[in-house]
């Protein structure tokens, strides 16, 4: 076992540093380090907006924000061995949180985008394990920090079909972020070309807002491509379930996290999309195992914004890691779902894909 490190000036735009991250997705995109199974990694990571608003901004620079550098991620991290068919465990051990955060309301961001068309921000003073803000007088919010983007690389043939039903889905006046050059990272014109957005979550995770993903929390991921490319950033103080507005307490903030890899096991149990484990001490439930849903159908055909087909996606998933790993008959697995497995919204601003989680709670099993 061995610590790595990936270390960042977060006073500098990731195009100052492209050799330390990128900011689309791409089986190409170079790896900043290799790892094996059993290692950690200590990774600084940008916020969201890649160091555009500031303890200085104003709602006015809220209004001329570039999207194209959304989001900066940390990574790749190529992890010995990992190949298709294996379930790559990303142990989150510690994300300790910067001393500043800000929350915006962006014009044509949110789920309820249509009723809130003027740009707000708010900045958060984060230390002593809170946070608090002069735009919000007599609210104090708890550390939750948590990776809001975390997940791996998409095989080619992932890049081409992701790509397709997205350009398709835009051509029905889907919500969608086709490929863009411009800003891109890295900015080779044929990666960036064909690269996708980190806007919205996908079966290799992402942008997933899942704000149960703290330190203790184990996220399990399908391996698409050799190494896996396992990339994170945009971390979160705190967020609500939902991320309504478009934005959580966005922050830069160092990630740590241990590797472990179980060969064959997406493969061999079919897991087509992020799953996570840890202990729920919000409800003093104990430990769970999480599936999660978006809103693309087991053909490939992507709905938009459908927060049903999201929730259906977790459920089955959920159905089928009952059966999977407990030997239930499908309809015992349903029925243990209905009186025992929590859903929850993740988030309902990553469009075009909304994401929903289904909680199992292991305590119910003898």
């Amino acid at each position: 076992m061995a610590d790595f490190e990936i270390r960042i000036d977060t006073s500098r735009p990731l195009a100052t540093e492209p050799e330390k991250g990128h900011n689309r997705w791409h089986p190409d995109v170079s790896p900043v380090l290799r790892c094996g199974p059993g290692d950690s990694v200590t990774m600084g990571t940008r916020d969201a907006l890649d160091g555009q608003i500031t303890t200085d901004s104003t709602v006015a620079d809220v209004a001329r924000l570039n999207s194209n550098l959304v989001h900066p991620l940390s990574g790749p991290v190529f992890v010995e061995s990992a190949e298709p068919g294996d379930l790559l465990v990303a142990e989150i051990l510690e994300v300790v949180p910067a001393s500043f955060g800000y929350t915006c309301q962006i014009p044509g961001l949110g789920f309820l985008r249509d009723v809130f068309r003027e740009p707000y921000l708010v900045k958060w003073l984060i230390g002593d394990g809170f946070a608090t803000s002069e735009e919000i007088p007599g609210v104090r919010l708890r550390d939750g920090a948590f990776m809001g983007t975390i997940g791996v690389a998409p095989s080619r043939e992932q890049l081409s079909s992701f790509a397709a039903r997205e350009l398709e889905l835009k051509e029905r006046g889907g919500e969608v972020l086709l490929p863009e050059v411009a800003d891109a990272v890295p900015a080779d014109p044929s990666i960036a070309a064909v690269a996708l957005r980190t806007i919205p979550p996908r079966e290799t995770a992402g942008n997933v807002d899942i704000r149960r993903l703290v330190a203790g929390t184990r996220v399990l991921l399908p391996v698409w491509t050799e190494g896996a490319l396992f990339s994170a950033g945009d971390a979160h103080f705190a967020q609500g379930a939902g991320e309504v507005c478009g934005q959580a307490v966005e922050m830069a903030a160092t990630l740590r996290v241990r590797f472990d890899l179980l060969k064959g096991e997406a493969a061999a149990r079919g897991i087509r999309g992020l799953r996570f484990e840890g202990i729920d001490r919000s409800r003093a439930r104990g430990s769970y195992y999480a599936t999660t849903g978006i809103n693309v159908h087991p053909s490939g055909w992507n709905e938009g914004e459908d927060l049903t087909l999201a929730a259906r996606n977790a459920l089955e998933e959920m159905i089928d890691h009952l059966v999977s790993a407990y030997a239930y008959t499908p309809q015992q697995a349903y029925a243990i779902c209905s009186v025992a497995v929590d859903l929850e919204v993740g988030q309902v601003v990553n469009a075009p894909n909304f994401l929903v989680t289904a909680f199992l709670p292991l305590d119910i099993f003898e």
